[in-house]
């Protein structure tokens, strides 16, 4: 076996605010420290190396020396975690309508569509895939 360092290309603060987040969670569920297989940077530097890398979690489990379990337990908790501060779609068109955006893209990708979900109070059509017509046109009138 070869041990090496290596750089993931993710901002350090964006580990540290995972890394705080997963604190917190552990706190709310008095966890006891040190009973964990590893600290909250660490499991912060495993999530993002999966996003990032979009690696095997047996590797990842491998690199930090962990079992595969505990790597899909540690994988699933620092995705559920900042997946629940995360606002709703409601939520987010709501704000939009208060900050009176004309453009709103979704899932970060603009999707052609013939079909009219509804109008602002502006009169501005809000255009939506089809089978999201249903679901927006409700939230909008």
């Amino acid at each position: 076996m070869v041990t090496y360092a290596a750089t993931l290309d993710v901002p350090r603060n964006i580990v540290v605010h995972l890394s705080r987040l997963l604190a917190a969670h552990r706190r709310r569920l008095r966890t006891p420290r040190g009973s964990r297989a590893l600290g909250t940077f660490r499991q912060a530097v495993l999530v993002l190396r999966w996003f990032r890398e979009r690696g095997c979690v047996h590797c990842l489990a491998g690199d930090a020396g962990i079992s595969q379990a505990t790597s899909y337990r540690y994988l699933h908790e620092g995705i559920d975690i900042p997946a629940a501060q995360a606002p709703d779609l409601h939520e987010v068109l709501d704000r939009c309508r208060e900050e009176e955006m004309s453009h709103v893209i979704l899932d970060g990708m603009l999707i052609e569509s013939d079909r009219l979900a509804g109008t602002r109070d502006n009169g501005i059509g809000i255009r939506v895939p089809v089978h999201r017509t249903r679901t927006l046109k409700r939230h909008w009138e």
